[in-house]
């Protein structure tokens, strides 16, 4: 499987959801509207970020500040890095819902590009990657293309608008209602997460579309 190519068309996926306005069904802060690619929805969920798009998608992509903001993660390790800006990782949820939808994993590849405008996107696309297959542990659900759209706000570039799509399969014996029914207040919290995080987190100056950034390898 050629990762990098994969890559790319997940954030150009994504930066296209983020272009079309037609189909959405609010729900809140929240929109949804079926998936062309699985048998479930596709979530759109945005909010804004008092912080520039360069130190935003810096402050999202790097994997060692995830479980430092993001509750719904116990694990969210990199376990393969491509090069700068493309690494494979695994994921861990917390159970949620009351209990009701336990513990899921996930194998992602997560790519970060900068698009004209100071548009960055940070896709992730479930993929199969050696050594790491499913255990009796968790159910292992599946992400279409996901990602991360920050782009500066037209009234004031030193703000953020950050929106977020998800489209995954939880997989398991789960009633779509169970889903839908929990997921916009789950992608509510993780953007005001996100938000309260980057507001605690001291980082340096953002990395802007040429400045790469290295991730450290985190072995299993």
């Amino acid at each position: 499987m050629d990762y990098k190519v994969l890559a790319q068309q997940t954030a150009q996926d994504i930066l296209g959801y983020s272009q079309d306005t037609s189909g959405w069904k609010k729900k809140v802060t929240v929109s949804s509207k079926a998936s062309k690619i699985f048998h479930g929805n596709l979530y759109r969920v945005e909010g804004i970020i008092p912080e520039s798009t360069s130190k935003l998608s810096d402050f999202l992509y790097k994997p060692e500040n995830r479980t430092t903001w993001d509750k719904s993660l116990k694990v969210y390790n990199m376990i393969h890095k491509i090069d700068s800006d493309t690494f494979i990782c695994h994921t861990i949820t917390h159970s949620f819902a009351m209990g009701s939808i336990s513990p899921r994993d996930f194998i992602d590849i997560v790519y970060l590009k900068c698009f004209e405008g100071n548009v960055f996107v940070i896709s992730s696309k479930s993929v199969e990657f050696p050594g790491y297959p499913p255990s009796s542990d968790y159910i292992r659900g599946y992400n279409h293309a996901c990602g991360f759209v920050c782009s500066p706000l037209q009234d004031n570039p030193a703000h953020s608008k950050l929106v977020m799509f998800v489209q995954t399969e939880m997989r398991g014996k789960l009633s779509p209602s169970i889903i839908e029914a929990t997921m916009p207040s789950n992608l509510i919290n993780l953007i005001l997460n996100a938000k309260t995080g980057i507001k605690t987190h001291r980082a340096p100056p953002g990395r802007g579309c040429r400045r790469p950034y290295q991730p450290s390898l985190k072995k299993k």
